[in-house]
């Protein structure tokens, strides 16, 4: 299988002198193509934490993350950015949706930075809204959207770029259960039928239940990394 991400000995400090917390201390993973992974552990374990210096989001004070081969601990600035853009998807808890745009138009704005056509941008906005189960309700802004609503928009955006890698922290977390276990039947489905590789940061069991591979991390290291059939 195809290796997308690659971690080597990922150190991460936060503080300084007798307050500074390690909260990862040389962290090795590899997550290959089309694994549904959840990083799993408890508050202050270094999930979250792990889940932003994959994504470029945050640089490690030692070590290196290897984005289907690019070295993004070693990116700074605009190049960072850029690369962030083109190949890595990212869900988060709070939706994070632009409240001014429609469904429509926060699926396709990354597209839009991208310089990708008009014509193949309307193509995968729709194709996008179809495979979230929210056809017919492109023309919507955030606000006339339930929160499961935002979240499939989420994740919709998150994919119409074909990114690498999907990146999601506590996705579920403000949705109730029957809503939540919806959206993870939506994104299980999409990694199985187009090989999107999801890694998620969760206490949520019902992500825990779907996953083909559970990371746990305790105070900083990994104490078990378990493949399994869902």
């Amino acid at each position: 299988m195809t290796t997308v991400i690659e971690t080597r000995e990922l150190v991460r400090k936060f503080g300084s002198g007798e307050t500074q917390v390690t909260a990862l201390n040389e962290v090795s993973i590899t997550i290959r193509k089309g694994e549904f992974t959840a990083i799993t552990g408890p508050s202050g374990s270094g999930k979250t934490t792990l889940l932003q210096l994959i994504g470029g989001l945050d640089e490690p004070d030692a070590g290196d993350v290897f984005l289907s081969g690019s070295n993004i601990a070693k990116m700074s600035g605009s190049e960072l950015s850029d690369f962030r853009r083109d190949h890595i998807g990212f869900i988060f808890q709070s939706y994070n949706l632009i409240p001014v745009l429609s469904a429509e138009e926060n699926i396709e704005y990354i597209m839009l930075l991208q310089g990708i056509s008009a014509k193949i941008r309307q193509s995968r906005v729709r194709e996008m809204l179809a495979l979230v189960g929210l056809e017919g309700m492109g023309d919507r802004r955030p606000a006339n959207l339930s929160g499961g609503q935002q979240q499939r928009v989420a994740v919709a955006r998150a994919m119409a770029s074909k990114p690498d890698i999907i990146l999601a922290d506590e996705p579920t977390a403000n949705l109730d259960s029957k809503t939540g276990i919806a959206l993870l039947d939506v994104m299980r489905q999409l990694n199985q039928q187009m090989d999107m590789t999801f890694v998620f940061s969760t206490h949520d069991h019902k992500i825990m239940d779907r996953a083909d591979r559970l990371v746990h991390l305790e105070d900083g290291v990994i104490h078990l990394d378990e493949s399994r059939s869902v």
